[in-house]
């Protein structure tokens, strides 16, 4: 066993996995998982970007997560950065900021092995339990990553759609009003209309979410009373459960939301974008394998995510040097 860790930065938040990784690189077992929302993507829309009180968030975040790594013993790091990231120009303070912290370069991943990354976590995590080929939906703060296959993806594709840029650039009211909800619906829509002609949706077996806002969408259907992963990984809900859920949380305001037990304070007035895209991507998926002769009942979620895919990753020699911030 190695002890390994992943750190996975988006635009919303940025989260820490700490694991014992096999000697075949295929199976984890936990030892810590944290996640703290620093919003680092805040305003990168609008301005290209980064803000500097959201990139001093992060950059703390990140000396954080570097003393767990040396109270744990980790012998390999791996740090991807994502969305916001690629979007904002000043990305380079950041970057040199995460290296001075943690001892380690960060990597700003395309899009292709965002998706990459987030299948082989799930797929860790799913193993035989449901037939594929899987679609596994990573639903993140400024992109969404669609990838298709069976052990490994065949088709994949990283669209501009995530809670936190879609809530800028359309929801704003609270509620959002039936307008805003329609116009961010057109986005995403169109959108998919891109996925559905690069990746074949009409055949998928089994639609796997991952990521806060499916977690959300899936620990509101379940009426958890906290937010309780081993009840939520693995979950299998009907379609219009699923979507039942996601157009709750749509039509709520912010202190209805607020006030749900299992929803992360950082998510509320992002969760209503998060939880339309999910709602959408659903509907076009179950549509799309109608169209092919097949049915879609079921989805499914995993906690099993990018971070497990970092995680099995860490320390290859095709991945930019890794190390503990010890030997820096």
């Amino acid at each position: 066993m190695t002890r390994v860790a992943a750190i996975d930065c988006g635009t919303n938040s940025i989260r820490l996995l700490i694991a014992d990784r096999s000697s075949d690189r295929r199976s984890l077992t936990h030892v810590v998982r944290r996640l703290e929302m620093v919003r680092l993507g805040q305003g990168v829309d609008a301005t290209g970007r980064f803000d500097p009180v959201a990139l001093a968030r992060t950059l703390t975040a990140t000396e954080t997560y570097a003393q767990l790594c040396r109270d744990h013993g980790v012998e390999a790091i791996r740090f991807v950065a994502t969305s916001a990231t690629r979007d904002a120009s000043n990305r380079d303070e950041f970057l040199d900021g995460v290296r001075e912290r943690l001892g380690v370069p960060a990597e700003v991943i395309s899009g292709a092995e965002e998706a990459s990354l987030s299948f082989a976590g799930v797929i860790s995590g799913v193993g035989s339990r449901a037939e594929g080929p899987y679609l596994v939906v990573d639903i993140g703060g400024g992109s969404s990553e669609l990838v298709l296959g069976q052990a490994s993806p065949t088709a994949s594709i990283s669209l501009d759609i995530g809670s936190v840029r879609l809530t800028e650039r359309h929801l704003r009211d609270d509620p959002p009003s039936t307008a805003q909800v329609e116009a961010a619906a057109a986005d995403i829509r169109a959108l998919l209309d891109e996925a559905a002609a690069r990746v074949p949706l009409g055949q998928v077996a089994t639609l796997v979410g991952v990521a806060g806002s499916v977690t959300t969408v899936t620990a509101h259907a379940l009426g958890l009373d906290t937010y309780r992963p081993e009840r939520i990984d693995g979950a299998i809900l009907p379609v219009d459960e699923a979507l039942a859920a996601c157009q709750d949380l749509v039509a709520m305001d912010r202190a209805e939301r607020a006030a749900l037990p299992y929803l992360h304070p950082g998510r509320v007035d992002v969760i209503a974008a998060g939880a339309l895209i999910w709602f959408e991507v659903i509907s076009r998926v179950v549509a799309e394998v109608a169209a092919a002769g097949g049915s879609l009942t079921h989805v499914r979620t995993s906690e099993h995510d990018i971070l497990d895919g970092i995680a099995l990753t860490a320390g290859r020699p095709d991945t930019p040097d890794t190390a503990t911030p010890d030997s820096r």
